[in-house]
């Protein structure tokens, strides 16, 4: 390359030429396009694996995080479930033991009110045995020929023929028949007893043996009414 000098004031001058930015070798355009792709690609590789490393430890550490809150809030479940069964348990436990003298209270109150009931019904019952036998009495003693009456309803049931017929009294009652009504005592053969307490009466034929003496009947009717109250017969 040709130098142009300039001249001026007496002296010559020339062109100042800069030296190369680059001293060593050139690389051509083909290997500054393959070193590119390699790095590139070294680039890409790297920032793949970083990416997944970093993805794989961010899942793993929600992964741990999510199991961890899901088995805590499981275990707290189940702990309550549990400490709940477990607690009820020996509140059941505390409660039997505590009530067990009341309940051993509750049966013997049971028990006392139920020997008392029994007992008011079998009282109950006898009075009304020792009434209706005061009644009986007074009404015999006033109207003893009602043993009559029994008598004459007694032989109409009789199977058989009836015969010659005996009705055994009393001796006080045969004597207080004999003088209220001595025809109609005449009609039957009266037999006086030292065996029959008073109100008891038997009729007897050549056939059968009657008893309608008012203790038999009044038995009848303490049985009935001793079912009514459910006393147990002693």
């Amino acid at each position: 390359m040709a130098v142009k000098v300039i001249k001026g004031s007496g002296k010559p001058w020339r062109s100042y030429r800069f030296p190369p930015l680059c001293t060593g070798p050139r690389v051509l355009g083909g290997d500054l396009q393959q070193a590119d792709q390699a790095s590139l690609q070294q680039a890409v590789t790297d920032g793949y694996r970083d990416g997944t490393e970093r993805g794989y430890q961010e899942g793993l550490q929600q992964g741990l995080e999510a199991g961890r809150r899901q088995g805590f809030d499981e275990g707290c479940e189940q702990g309550r479930q549990r400490g709940f069964e477990e607690g009820r348990y020996q509140g059941l436990q505390v409660f039997e033991q505590a009530s067990a003298p009341l309940e051993t209270m509750r049966k013997e109150l049971r028990n006392y009110l139920d020997e008392q009931d029994s007992k008011t019904r079998k009282d109950l019952l006898e009075l009304v045995r020792k009434v209706a036998r005061q009644v009986i009495r007074c009404e015999l003693t006033i109207n003893p020929t009602q043993l009559l009456a029994l008598a004459e309803e007694a032989l109409a049931s009789m199977p058989g023929d009836q015969g010659e017929v005996q009705i055994l009294l009393n001796p006080e009652e045969y004597a207080r028949i004999k003088d209220i009504d001595p025809e109609r005592a005449e009609g039957w053969r009266l037999v006086p007893s030292e065996r029959l307490a008073l109100g008891e009466c038997r009729v007897i034929t050549d056939q059968a043996e009657a008893d309608i003496g008012c203790q038999q009947r009044l038995d009848s009717c303490m049985d009935t009414l001793a079912e009514h109250l459910k006393v147990a017969k002693a």
